[in-house]
């Protein structure tokens, strides 16, 4: 059975949400950047301000603001990523439930809930 691990909001400005809803929320706050972050942003030619992922975390579920990659019709601006042990053997039973499979990605899967709404499924 699969856990909540993030909620992802796609935005256009991820570090701005970030702010916002750190602020917004009690006892969240944006991830720390250590110096390996920072140097892996760098040399993909980004900042933490131009990140295109900043995580908030907190007492409660971790918040995921995730640039947007495609046109708003086709992709819903929320969406859940669960994780699971056995990734395969749930995509498998959400599939019995009514998911559809979208596509694999690195280290995750994309799915469709029974109303369209993409979700992933992730290692965890």
């Amino acid at each position: 059975m699969a856990r909540l691990k993030e909620v992802v909001v796609d935005c256009d400005v991820p570090s701005a949400m970030a702010r916002f809803w750190s602020q917004v929320l009690d006892g969240y706050e944006i991830l720390p950047y250590d110096d390996a972050e920072i140097a892996r942003l760098a040399a993909l030619g980004l900042t933490p301000e131009t990140d295109p992922s900043v995580m908030v975390v907190g007492p409660g579920t971790r918040l995921c603001f995730h640039l947007k990659t495609g046109p708003r019709p086709d992709r819903n601006r929320v969406h859940f990523d669960v994780a699971a042990s056995d990734p395969a053997a749930e995509i498998a039973r959400l599939k019995a439930l009514g998911a559809s499979f979208v596509r694999e990605g690195d280290g995750y899967t994309v799915l469709k809930d029974i109303e369209g709404n993409n979700f992933c499924v992730v290692r965890g």
